[in-house]
């Protein structure tokens, strides 16, 4: 295992650019968002007008470039679909897409969404149709390729255990996973004894990771809460708050999970930039020491 940041992250840290803050925290791994329009944002500056189109040759030689200098790689890139958009087909394609240009820069695996339109009125088994059928499709149309999808715990029904479970029962491919947010079934509401009960459940399963933490006070951690529930107040640095993350790593471990940890602290708007940054090589550190514990 290895330590990842987000793109976004590492840009609300206020450094001049995604190169600068890899250097600074001596992280080798980022998470890339994909646009609709198959860009990524560019190593050298963090503004979105600075682009580079992953189904180009050139541009993907220029990122490749930039991660050589800094000795960084892309551990996944991050798209945020919808399955249930108006346009299906669109939303396919551009998966598919994604994963051809994952495979052309030997990048392992790709987080889709959870989230989709309608899902909170449409009954489960039509939702997990929606989804599997949707997945069903972009895997047949990249089976020419090892890149995986990870769906992430996002949002309703993708922190949902049921909706999940029965996803991956429908789909039933080995290129099926998680994207396991170690923060987000805390952000759901489940008591924190539940929460490590789903990671045990679903570690076999993990592709990719997002990691944050919520410091709720003593009072709050083992009930059931609404969902979201004052997450703004109680959103921390990772390693600050409730979610022991000594034990989600443990329980990675026992699977032969190798890839990354990916840093998607959601605390930090709260903090100066300066602060950002010093919780973020704080954050590093503790994740590699996590790493490095047997």
């Amino acid at each position: 295992m290895y330590t990842s940041i987000r793109d976004d992250i590492l840009a609300s840290a206020g450094y001049d650019s995604l190169s600068a803050g890899l250097k600074d925290l001596n992280v080798q791994g980022i998470e890339l968002f994909v646009a609709h329009d198959d860009t990524v944002t560019s190593l050298e500056a963090h503004a979105d007008a600075v682009r580079l189109n992953l189904g180009d040759p050139q541009h993907r030689s220029v990122l490749q470039a930039q991660l050589a200098a800094v000795g960084a790689h892309v551990a996944a890139l991050c798209m945020g679909n919808n399955f249930n958009a108006e346009h299906h087909d669109e939303q396919v394609q551009w998966a598919v897409r994604t994963v051809h240009s994952a495979q052309s820069l030997g990048i392992p695996a790709i987080r889709i969404d959870a989230i989709m339109s309608h899902e909170r009125t449409l009954p489960l088994e039509t939702r997990q149709q929606i989804a599997a059928t949707a997945i069903r499709e972009i895997l047949d149309l990249t089976d020419d390729t090892e890149v995986e999808l990870g769906i992430e715990n996002h949002g309703l029904q993708g922190n949902d255990p049921e909706f999940l479970r029965g996803l991956l029962e429908l789909v039933d491919s080995p290129r099926l996973g998680l994207t396991l947010d170690s923060g987000n079934f805390y952000w759901r509401g489940w008591p924190l004894s539940r929460v490590y009960e789903i990671f045990e459940e679903f570690a076999p399963y993990v592709k990719h990771t997002h990691i944050k933490n919520i410091g709720y006070p003593v009072e709050l951690r083992e009930i059931q809460r609404e969902i979201g529930y004052e997450y703004g107040k109680y959103a921390c640095p990772i390693p600050a708050g409730d979610i022991d993350h000594a034990n989600y790593v443990k329980q990675l471990r026992a699977v032969g999970y190798k890839r990354d940890l990916c840093i998607e602290d959601e605390s930090l708007g709260r903090y100066t930039p300066s602060e950002r940054q010093d919780i973020l090589r704080k954050t590093v550190q503790y994740l590699d020491s996590l790493i490095g514990v047997e």
